[in-house]
């Protein structure tokens, strides 16, 4: 029996580069950042000033006011990303198909705003105060719940967790649902929102946050010389994944296929990757495998790059080590440097990217790259995006822990 292959027809995404696709694309490429100053809370004490923040989502564009009120703000972004990925496919989910239609999204922290709140209300009021829908309003598979419920999906239905890299496990799970035939269409993807007052603190403290907080758009620099932390983000992305001839048989729009999928682990720290990127490099040489590709078919990685100063400096390592000889000749570039680390959303939202990557022929840029880091000295398309052929292109997300994921899409002909 031939593999079942797995193509992209929907896209939902919402970010700190802007809400929806459109103005996503039209921003990343345009070397636009969204990083600002936090005023959502005091931020007086916290070594940390900025995040990437969405700062005009309006959740009742998307969910009734009273079912909003019972979701937290990650639930919130992963919906409106699910029904805009919906309706940028043309799918409609119907009761002879529903059986055939999953969800698969995912986050790395959670309800965050959510626990903080209810935690208040315990201290200062008491345990009769904590509301009753506490729990289903910010536990991690309520995205796929909710939209599951929404949609009328009656296959698969679950969750992952494996903090930075759930997107992009998120996606690639869903994806072997479907070469398995567990189902034929899945909405795949992350969200996350946890800009709060513990999420900055906790991240601040280990010292894994950039503390340029005089100039917020700067302040992401992957590979830069100068760089120091990551910055917070938050937002969402969903795509639909659909077996190649299920798509056909409707006439679906195909952004690109779903070739490859590889994971793997560090095995080494709680937090730091593994010096010399071996990780890293056997993920990204799984994912080829998968995908029937070599390192001399690909075209773009959109990476991991945190503006950290180890993980740049492995995942640079990382590269040359699954590509060999081929690495330098690989456009690679860090969307980060516009929407901050958006942690559990992170791997959904740049597989977004390179999938619009191979569209439209353009590789993002990395913004920011002014003093480059001489340990890190590869093609990351610095300033400005670059029109080229993109027929192959990689998604890189790695996690705490050493969850490592990496997805391959190629363009279809």
């Amino acid at each position: 029996m031939s593999k079942r292959r797995v193509v992209i027809t929907g896209i939902g995404i919402h970010s700190p580069a802007g809400l929806g696709l459109d103005a996503n694309w039209q921003n990343i490429t345009a070397g636009k950042s969204g990083i600002s100053t936090i005023k959502s809370f005091d931020t007086t004490a916290m070594p940390a000033t900025i995040a990437g923040q969405i700062v005009d989502f309006e959740p009742e564009n998307w969910i009734d006011s009273k079912s909003c009120r019972k979701m937290d703000r990650f639930i919130q972004l992963g919906m409106a990303a699910g029904l805009d990925a919906l309706a940028d496919s043309g799918f409609e989910v119907t009761d002879e198909n529903a059986h055939r239609v999953g969800v698969h999204i995912g986050a790395g922290i959670g309800g965050l705003a959510t626990i903080e709140k209810q935690t208040r209300a315990l201290f200062e009021r008491g345990p009769r105060r904590i509301s009753p829908f506490y729990i289903p309003s910010s536990i991690i598979n309520m995205i796929s719940g909710n939209l599951s419920i929404a949609l009328g999906a009656k296959g698969p239905n679950l969750a992952i967790v494996t903090a930075c890299a759930t997107g992009t496990h998120s996606i690639g799970d869903a994806a072997r649902l479907i070469e398995y035939g567990d189902a034929d269409v899945m909405f795949a993807g992350g969200s996350e929102s946890s800009i709060t007052p513990t999420g900055l603190a906790g991240f601040g403290n280990a010292k894994t946050l950039s503390t340029r907080n005089d100039d917020p758009q700067a302040a992401s620099r992957p590979w830069d010389k100068g760089r120091d932390g990551f910055v917070m983000g938050e937002g969402s992305a969903v795509m639909v994944l659909e077996e190649l001839e299920h798509a056909r048989n409707r006439g679906a729009q195909i952004y690109a296929e779903l070739a490859g999928f590889g994971l793997s682990g560090d095995a080494y720290h709680m937090t730091s990757p593994i010096p010399g990127g071996t990780g890293a490099a056997l993920c990204m040489e799984n994912a080829m495998r998968n995908a029937c590709v070599n390192p001399q078919d690909i075209d773009y990685i959109n990476a991991h790059g945190t503006s950290t100063l180890l993980g740049d400096i492995a995942e640079t390592q990382a590269v040359k080590l699954a590509m060999g000889d081929y690495a330098s000749s690989i456009a690679v570039s860090s969307t980060k440097s516009m929407t901050g680390h958006l942690l559990g959303a992170a791997g959904a939202i740049e597989a977004v990217y390179a999938t619009l990557a191979i569209k439209h022929q353009v590789a993002p840029p990395t913004i920011n790259l002014e003093d480059p880091d001489p340990e890190c000295d590869l093609d990351y398309v610095p300033g400005t995006a670059r029109d080229m052929k993109i027929d192959v292109a990689m998604s890189n997300s790695f996690g705490f822990g050493g969850t490592n994921g990496t997805l391959v899409m190629k363009r279809m002909s």
